[in-house]
């Protein structure tokens, strides 16, 4: 009896100490699990602000390529401002390059279209001195084809004189009679000025000079009777004044805007 007492307090002293010793291990196993739950968002939390601090470092990296960016394209900007700048300049010198060539086109034109007859060389009957439209230019020159025999004409020439009596002496105005009549000779010519008074220049035109003329302004003028008259303004072109005698007052009318011209 005693024995088995003795075994009974071995045996449960035996099994105290073995529980002291077992439930000592389950808190420390406990703790650990503890630990890790607390330990792991912390890690977690130092990934993320890891993450965002990538984030806001390629966040800084975009915006620093941004700024870097924008004095690109500000110089793109300027560029486009100066070629703008440059195109609108050019049209301006192409106008410049191509005045000139113009400005020659005109005066090449000019010299094209005055009548080749202007430059013949004619004979003035009153002072035989050679002579030429041409070498009047910058003058206001009236011109009448006419012939001897005709008296239409006649009667025309005398107010072309009372034309000449009103302006008075103008070195700026010339009257020109081209006897057109190739029958007719200078010396006729002369005759029939110096009869009746008539000062200014006289010449018998040549047969060129007549045929140009009826081109130019119709066969008319080479009608005396239908007393064709023109008038050459200082640039060299031909007016033709209307057929039929016209009075030194008409003339005068006729004449006074190119005579004013240049003044």
């Amino acid at each position: 009896m005693k024995i088995k007492y003795t075994l009974f307090i071995l045996l449960t002293v035996t099994a105290l100490a073995l529980g002291a010793c077992g439930q000592p291990a389950a808190p420390a196993a406990n703790n650990t699990v503890a630990e890790s739950m607390v330990e792991k968002p912390a890690d977690e939390a130092m990934m993320d602000d890891t993450m965002a601090d990538d984030a806001m470092m390629d966040e800084k990296t975009a915006d620093e390529a941004m700024m870097d960016e924008k004095p690109a394209e500000d110089a793109m900007m300027d560029d486009t401002m100066a070629d703008d700048a440059m195109m609108d300049e050019k049209p301006t010198a192409e106008a410049m390059i191509e005045e000139k060539p113009t400005t020659d086109a005109i005066m090449d034109k000019a010299a094209v279209e005055l009548p080749a007859w202007f430059a013949s060389q004619l004979t003035d009957v009153n002072s035989g001195q050679p002579f030429s439209i041409a070498d009047h230019q910058g003058k206001v020159v009236l011109v009448e084809t006419l012939a001897v025999w005709c008296s239409n004409c006649l009667k025309q020439q005398r107010e072309v004189l009372a034309l000449h009596e009103a302006l008075g002496e103008r070195d700026d105005f010339v009257s020109v009679g081209l006897d057109i009549d190739l029958n007719e000779s200078a010396d006729q010519l002369r005759s029939h000025v110096e009869r009746n008074g008539f000062d200014w220049v006289y010449a018998v035109a040549t047969a060129d000079v007549a045929r140009e003329i009826s081109d130019l302004y119709g066969v008319n003028f080479l009608n005396p009777p239908s007393t064709p008259m023109l008038i050459i303004d200082r640039a060299g072109q031909a007016h033709p004044l209307p057929f039929g005698i016209k009075s030194a007052a008409d003339l005068q009318a006729a004449l006074a805007p190119f005579l004013s011209e240049g003044m």
